[in-house]
């Protein structure tokens, strides 16, 4: 993936470490670029009080410390925040906080009396830590891209996406979105395959449960591709998926999101529903076997995450990586 000389620079010049969240993508990320994962201690005291030490010098380096916030997300932050202090205290050359999963970015907005702006609060956390650039994948709420004061990276799983729906026979199917409000990526995703796009009408009643009052576009006697950011409770693809049976006749249906979480029932909610195919996520949380919904595949994006950092190191442009890039391709 690179020369001789453009891999000894970036072996000389970076750091790569990972927080406790998903270390199997760090290592696939560093495997990547070629160099090694540097070791990381991450212990408790018996205080709950986390130690933690980074195990190699980071002095005039650029160091890329790797960790979704996925469960228990605020341990994981807090894991995340001390290993950029401690890099930034020992005098790295730049301190880079590579985020696959940002969970805050649904804290966007006030939309309730006295809530806090959560999306907002943790970009300022990072900076206060120590981070000078952020990397992440497919924020919830694209806007929080512009919460971030330092320079931050949106990258998209698009081309993992479309290089495994491409092995399939798309001839009737239709992209769906579970949310109006949320479509964009969805139809992105729809002009890149050149496939029709819906989209539901979705009303959030509280935080486990929704809605589906309509739908937009024609889905009847098609294959449903229900497209969302993230999978955490299921609720919102079940009850998609129930509407587009019960008012479309549809009964096939693949379900993609960049993000498995799988918490609470989602997992037994995913198995009752017998007319989906498949559900396709990334690596970029964690999944244990026990959160594993029956029919699921795990594409890899250790290799965009490693590219977006090759790129960084070497100077290289990185803007054909990001989430809202202009569509060229169609073929």
């Amino acid at each position: 993936m690179q020369d001789a000389e453009a891999l000894q620079k970036l072996q000389s010049k970076i750091r790569i470490f990972s927080g406790s969240a998903n270390r199997a993508l760090s290592k696939n990320i560093a495997q990547y670029l070629g160099v090694k994962l540097s070791p990381t201690i991450i212990n408790k005291f018996t205080n709950d009080n986390f130690y933690v030490q980074l195990g190699e010098s980071v002095r005039a380096k650029d160091v890329f410390i790797i960790q979704p916030f996925s469960p228990p997300c605020s341990d994981n932050i807090l894991e995340l925040c001390l290993m950029l202090d401690i890099a930034r205290g020992a005098a790295a050359n730049s301190v880079q906080a590579v985020i696959p999963y940002y969970s805050y970015a649904r804290s966007d907005k006030k939309d309730a009396p006295r809530i806090s702006i959560s999306a907002r609060l943790i970009a300022d956390l990072l900076a206060t830590a120590g981070a000078t650039h952020v990397i992440t994948m497919t924020l919830h709420s694209p806007q929080v891209h512009g919460f971030f004061s330092m320079p931050a990276d949106h990258l998209t799983a698009s081309s993992v996406f479309v290089e495994h729906l491409r092995k399939q026979d798309l001839s009737d199917v239709t992209v769906v979105s579970p949310d109006i409000g949320h479509a964009k990526r969805a139809l992105k995703l729809a002009k890149i395959l050149g496939l029709p796009m819906a989209a539901a009408e979705k009303r959030r009643l509280d935080g486990r449960s929704v809605a589906i009052d309509g739908m937009v576009g024609v889905v009847r006697g098609k294959r449903a591709l229900l497209v969302d950011d993230e999978i955490a409770t299921g609720g919102t693809i079940v009850e998609t998926i129930r509407y587009l049976i019960k008012h479309a006749g549809v009964s096939r249906v693949t379900v993609l999101g960049t993000h498995g979480l799988f918490v609470g029932d989602a997992v037994e909610m995913l198995n009752d529903v017998d007319e989906i195919e498949e559900i396709v996520v990334t690596d970029t949380v964690h999944i244990p076997a026990k959160r594993r919904p029956e029919r699921l595949t795990i594409l890899p994006v250790g290799h965009i995450f490693g590219e977006v950092i090759r790129r960084n190191v070497l100077g290289e442009s990185v803007g054909s990586l990001f989430e809202f890039w202009p569509i060229k391709d169609k073929g």
